[in-house]
């Protein structure tokens, strides 16, 4: 009788969890396989899925050699890498900054967390005035800038293409997406931070440490599996940028802000292309999932958590 109550009350937590798992599953699984399986199939949107053809493995042979497709992983590789590096370094530097009791460290809080709330087309609108090579503020300040200081503007402190120029509009989302993505990783390691046992700092603190060795060998190797966490939900995040580049660039010039996503987007509603649309998002999911595979192998964060 004792072992049956026990038996009932361990699966109590897992009866509860139960409905939810299934929706994420569903959730998840059913757009999964539907997007599977119509790479299979030649089909437009706008005409009836009875008359989708089936084409077989032609996607996918066609994605082999599709050099703009290439090129957009490209792009997104790059772009992944230096927001993420930035992101990154940026919102770990400033958590450890304001994670120290002093004046106004609440109101800097609240102001780095202020991009999070902002919708991302809105973020793409704000950024894209600011970037307007006749009107934009980034250009006055630069001008205003190089008048005062003349020898500044062989720096280029002066008017800037910046959406027209291939080089400045890939700089151009990679600022933008740091304005409003290091706050996210500013949050989550400052809450890491603030729970580290302040009983190891001040043991650190007795034997001599200064803030930089206690910061280096033992605040962030506490955090590690936080800050891996962080890195792998960037990570994710990235190869779904698509609002942000849709509204500034579109893609342009030419490719060169071309990003996975919405090289799929334009496949898929522009060329109406759905099947090899499709093709090409299984694609990213394999990146995506090798790229994650790899950091878990490399070390895995929940794991490390949990223990």
């Amino acid at each position: 009788m004792t072992s049956f109550i026990g038996s009932r009350r361990t699966l109590i937590p897992y009866i509860f969890l139960l409905p939810a798992v299934v929706i994420l599953a569903v959730g998840l699984i059913v757009p999964l396989f539907t997007a599977l399986r119509l790479s299979f199939y030649e089909w437009s949107m706008g005409t009836p899925l009875d008359s989708a053809r089936y084409v077989g493995l032609a996607a996918y042979e066609r994605l082999a050699g599709d050099a703009a497709v290439g090129e957009s992983l490209g792009v997104t590789l790059r772009f992944g890498f230096w927001v993420i590096l930035v992101e990154m370094a940026l919102g770990i530097l400033l958590a450890l900054i304001l994670e120290r009791p002093i004046r106004g460290a609440g109101l800097f809080r609240t102001i780095f967390v202020l991009p999070l709330m902002v919708s991302p087309v809105v973020v793409g609108l704000i950024w894209r005035y600011l970037f307007d090579a006749r009107s934009g503020l980034i250009n006055y300040y630069l001008e205003q800038i190089g008048e005062a200081l003349p020898f500044l503007q062989q720096f280029g402190f002066t008017t800037q293409l910046w959406l027209a120029d291939r080089n400045q509009a890939f700089t151009s989302i990679i600022i933008t997406d740091i304005w409003q993505w290091t706050p996210f990783v500013f949050i989550i390691i400052l809450a890491g931070l603030q729970a580290v046992s302040s009983d190891i700092t001040e043991a650190a603190h007795i034997d001599g440490a200064n803030w930089l060795q206690m910061t280096l060998f033992v605040k962030l190797p506490m955090i590690r599996a936080i800050i891996l966490i962080t890195l792998l939900l960037r990570l994710v995040d990235v190869f779904r940028a698509l609002e942000v580049v849709f509204i500034l660039t579109f893609g342009g010039p030419g490719r060169s802000t071309e990003l996975l996503s919405l090289h799929i987007y334009k496949t898929a509603f522009t060329s109406q292309q759905l099947g090899y649309a499709s093709a090409i998002s299984t694609l990213l999911i394999g990146v995506i999932f090798v790229l994650s595979l790899g950091i878990l192998v490399f070390s895995n964060p929940l794991k490390e958590r949990a223990g």
